[in-house]
């Protein structure tokens, strides 16, 4: 299922989109979809895992001291 959206781009965009959707025989319309699409999932994730990382950090859930310079030694990455 999918609905009609009107949307407002700035005149260098539109002509840009226009020669994307020729080079890869495309319409417009296909190509502004999956652009939200991704836009969209990409944010979805974002959030989750800002969401997710707030709950653990919430919660006391925290690499102790000598877990971080264990990972530190074995990536050879100064942590002091």
């Amino acid at each position: 299922m999918s609905t009609t959206m009107t949307i407002r781009i700035e005149d260098d965009v539109k002509d840009r989109l226009d020669v994307l959707a020729e080079a890869t025989q495309r319409s417009k319309s296909f190509l502004a979809a999956e652009a939200i699409r991704e836009y969209v999932e990409l944010n979805e994730w974002q959030i989750h895992e800002t969401r997710a990382a707030l709950a653990e950090a919430d919660a006391g859930d925290f690499a102790s001291d000598k877990e971080v310079r264990a990972l530190a030694k074995k990536w050879k990455v100064n942590a002091a």
